[in-house]
């Protein structure tokens, strides 16, 4: 009742996307995604595709930060770990989340917050390639079967996917131009603020320098042996955890990471499986989106 509200219910994958680069382009003011961390994402990249995003130098580097002139992104929270939107501080609730929203539009109350993209795609939060993303890849196969994606079945799955990990490996090589050496690495995550996942309500923290602010946190792992995981799984779940050790690569802001692999590994940006790719490029561009929080 205090907004002129059109509200449309998605039908099928990049529908959001879609619908949400028409929008920008007919003027709407206030974009509002009322679903799971697939939802924003697509939201977001459907955004900047509208508004054709920040401006980026050729070498792949942000020019100075400049306020987005298209509309206002809100998220009202709908999904299983809504990571986006606790990072940004949301109540889980979406009644909660929704007075929260207009208060916020009351007060004329916003900020801008920075962004992963890899290669063409945006990401709000976090992308991992190897393991992690292959577990994402065997999830969503199971909720097209109609399973639930619950916290257990995310860990059973991981577990399993370790296995395969270890039984047939693909490593990887990272690098960060000027910062750190191509290094050959078994698992990788580069993320956009500290929180990129929920096990239930523990939060997983594999950067915690990294924010919003601050560029892209990288996370890697040069061994998946038991003693290595078991040591970095504890760090990163415990509270105030600080994962580091001899197989641990850790850099909580950088501007550029690269990623390769002779062989194609899987690749996941927000919870989302994009396929397996062989090479890929993510790049911090701050202030690229406002949001209503």
């Amino acid at each position: 009742s205090e907004l002129k509200l059109d509200v449309l219910v998605t039908r099928y994958r990049s529908h959001a996307a879609e619908a949400t680069a028409q929008a920008v382009r007919d003027g709407v003011e206030l974009l509002v995604a009322h679903g799971g961390d697939g939802t924003v994402n697509e939201v977001v990249n459907g955004m900047l595709q509208g508004t054709g995003g920040p401006v980026l130098r050729p070498a792949g580097i942000t020019e100075s930060p400049r306020a987005p002139n298209g509309p206002a992104l809100a998220v009202v929270p709908g999904g299983s770990a809504n990571v986006f939107a606790r990072a940004l501080g949301t109540p889980r609730d979406p009644v909660e989340a929704t007075a929260q929203l207009l208060h916020a539009l009351s007060a004329g109350r916003s900020r801008l917050v920075g962004l992963g993209r890899a290669d063409d795609r945006w990401f709000t939060f976090n992308a991992g390639m190897g393991w992690d993303a292959d577990v994402v890849a065997e999830v969503e196969q199971m909720r097209f079967r109609g399973l639930a994606a619950t916290p257990l079945r995310y860990a059973m799955t991981g577990v399993r996917q370790y296995y395969r990990q270890w039984r047939d490996p693909k490593p990887m090589t990272v690098e960060v131009p000027g910062i750190l050496a191509p290094t050959e690495v078994r698992v990788t995550f580069v993320s956009n603020t500290s929180t990129w996942t929920y096990l239930g309500p523990r939060a997983v923290h594999t950067n915690p320098g990294a924010s919003f602010a601050t560029g892209l946190g990288l996370f890697a792992m040069r061994s998946i042996d038991v003693g290595t995981v078991s040591h970095v799984l504890w760090e990163i779940l415990r509270a105030g955890g600080d994962p580091k050790g001899r197989h641990v690569l850790r850099h909580d802001a950088v501007p550029l990471v690269r990623v390769s692999s002779q062989t194609p590994v899987s690749l996941q940006l927000d919870g989302d499986h994009l396929g397996e790719r062989s090479e890929v490029e993510f790049l911090s561009v701050p202030e690229a989106l406002r949001v209503v929080v």
